[in-house]
C-alpha cells in the first residue's frame, strides 16, 4: 500500500444545482464511515444519511459509499460522500472528514496512490488527466483508450520482444569459446529489424495520439500577400487577422484555436517570409521561423506563379513536421479546386476568398490530426514520443554494432538502455522527480 495516512478532497463540485462529492482514501476510511453513518457501511452500497459536524449540527443530507481495499480506485479503502453541489456545504463536509483523521490531498494524490498500488500504470494514470483536460471528442475517446490500457499493452508487447532479443544476444556473448559465431546468425538481425519495425509503428501511433491529446499545431507560412491571413479568417469563421493589400501587414504571430468536427487545431498566422530592411518585419520573420520548429504541420500558402520557388522553405523544417502546399487565389485564374500528392506532401488548390476547395483542406488537417484513426487510437504525451524516439536511436546503434563488426557487447548495452527507456513510459523505471512533475499537474480530487 502506498499511503499510511488518509487523504480527502472535494472531488466534484458542479454548483448548487448539482451533486458535489468529497472523496476519502486511506486506512482511516472504515472508522470515518462508521462515525458518519453510525454503523459499519455495506460495501459498494449507497447509504442515505444526515451528514453532521462534530457538534451534531446538520451539514447536509446525502449519500455515503464505501469501497473496501483493494477493490477501489486507489487500491486503498475509499469513501465517497455525495451531497448538494454547494461549495459552502462541501467545504464544511471536508473539514468534518479532516477532523475525523484525514488530511487534505495533494493535487493528483489519489491517482498517484492508484499507480503506486498497481491499479494503474504510469501511462494510464496520465490518461486520467488527459481525459479531464480533453479539448475535443476525439481527444476524450483517445484518452479513454489509454486509460483502458491500449497504449500500455502495445508498449509491453514491444518490451517483451526487446527483452527476448536482448537475451538471445547476451546468450551468444556468454559462449565466446564456441566455434559457431552466434552473432553472425541472420536470425538475430531479422529479429532486431522486426523490433525496429514494431517500434516505428508504435511511434507513428503515439505521434497521432499526441496530436489528438494536444491538438494539431498548424503554422501558416508564405510570402507577403499570399493570402495567409485570409485563410486563417476563413478557417476560423471570423475576421481574426487583418487583411490588407499592403505587403507586410502581419508582423507578429497570430494564434487561433478551433475545432473541426471534434478535432482541436491551433492555427498560427505568421509574417510573410522575405528579405526586408524593416526591423519590425524582420523580427516577425524570425518569429515565424521559430514557430515552424515547434509545428506539427507547415501549411505553405502560395500561388501558381511562385509555388516552385516557395517550397524551398520546407528544406529547413525538422523531419517530424508535416508539409502541406495550398495554391491560393484560384478564383483569379479560374483553376478548378483539386488536390494531388507531390514529392511526399499534399498539394491543394483553393481560394481563401471564396472558400472554394477549403473543405479538402479541412479534411486533410483532420486526417493529420488523427481523425479516422479508428477505435484503437490512444492518447499520448510528449514525453512518451520523446522516449520512443530515444529507443529508436538506441536500436539504430545496436543494429550498427551488430552489422559493422558484430560487437555483441555494444549491441547488448544499447538494448539494455532501450529497455530502460521503454520501461519509463509505463513506470517500470521512474524517478521521484518524474512522478512529482506528472501528478503535480493533476487537479485536486484526482
Amino acid at each position: 500500500m502506498s499511503g499510511t495516512d488518509t487523504i480527502a478532497a472535494i472531488a466534484s463540485a458542479p454548483g448548487a444545482a448539482g451533486v458535489g462529492v468529497v472523496r476519502v482514501s486511506g486506512p482511516a476510511v472504515p472508522a470515518i464511515a462508521r462515525t458518519l453513518l453510525g454503523r459499519a457501511p455495506r460495501p459498494r452500497h449507497a447509504h442515505l444519511l444526515a451528514l453532521r459536524d462534530a457538534d451534531d449540527a446538520l451539514i447536509d443530507r446525502g449519500l455515503l459509499l464505501h469501497f473496501p481495499a483493494p477493490a477501489s480506485y486507489t487500491g486503498e479503502h475509499v469513501l465517497e460522500l455525495q451531497g448538494h453541489g454547494s461549495a459552502v456545504l462541501l467545504d464544511a463536509l471536508l473539514r468534518r472528514v479532516c477532523q475525523l483523521g484525514a488530511r487534505l490531498a495533494r493535487p493528483g494524490e489519489f491517482t498517484e496512490r492508484a499507480f503506486l498500488n498497481g491499479k494503474l500504470d504510469l501511462a494510464q494514470a496520465e490518461a486520467v488527466a488527459d481525459l479531464i483536460a480533453a479539448r475535443s471528442q476525439a481527444g476524450a475517446r483517445a484518452a479513454l483508450q489509454s486509460m483502458e490500457g491500449v497504449f500500455s499493452r502495445k508498449v509491453e508487447a514491444l518490451l517483451r520482444d526487446l527483452i527476448a532479443l536482448r537475451v538471445h544476444i547476451e546468450a551468444a556473448i556468454d559462449f565466446p569459446e564456441e566455434e559457431i559465431d552466434f552473432l553472425a546468425d541472420p536470425a538475430i538481425g531479422r529479429r532486431l529489424d522486426a523490433v525496429r519495425a514494431e517500434l516505428a509503428d508504435l511511434l507513428r501511433e503515439a505521434k497521432r495520439g499526441l496530436r489528438l491529446n494536444d491538438g494539431l499545431r498548424v503554422v501558416i507560412i508564405g510570402r507577403p500577400n499570399a493570402g495567409k491571413s485570409s485563410l486563417l479568417n476563413a478557417l476560423a469563421g471570423s475576421d481574426r487577422a487583418i487583411v490588407n493589400a499592403v505587403a507586410g501587414t502581419t508582423r507578429d504571430v497570430l494564434r487561433e484555436s478551433l475545432s473541426l468536427d471534434g478535432i482541436a487545431l491551433e492555427l498560427a498566422d505568421t509574417a510573410g517570409l522575405r528579405e526586408t530592411d524593416d526591423e519590425v518585419e524582420r523580427e516577425g520573420v524570425r518569429r515565424a521561423q521559430g514557430e515552424l520548429q515547434r509545428a506539427d504541420v507547415a501549411l505553405l500558402v502560395t500561388d501558381a506563379a511562385h509555388a516552385g520557388a516557395d517550397v524551398a522553405w520546407f528544406a529547413a523544417l525538422p523531419p517530424s513536421v508535416e508539409r502541406l502546399v495550398l495554391i491560393n487565389k484560384i478564383d483569379l485564374d479560374s483553376t478548378a479546386a483539386h488536390s494531388e500528392q507531390r514529392a511526399g506532401c499534399r498539394w491543394l488548390w483553393a481560394s481563401a476568398k471564396t472558400g472554394t476547395g477549403l473543405d479538402a483542406l479541412r479534411h486533410e488537417l483532420k486526417q493529420l490530426a488523427g481523425a479516422g484513426s479508428g477505435e484503437g487510437a490512444f492518447s499520448a504525451r510528449r514525453r512518451h514520443v520523446l522516449a520512443l524516439e530515444q529507443v529508436a536511436a538506441q536500436l539504430d546503434l545496436a543494429a550498427t554494432a551488430l552489422h559493422a563488426n558484430r560487437a555483441g557487447e555494444l549491441a547488448a548495452e544499447e538494448l539494455r538502455q532501450a529497455q530502460h527507456t521503454l520501461g519509463e513510459i509505463t513506470g517500470q523505471y521512474t524517478s521521484d522527480d518524474l512522478l512529482g512533475a506528472i501528478f503535480g499537474s493533476f487537479c485536486i480530487g484526482k
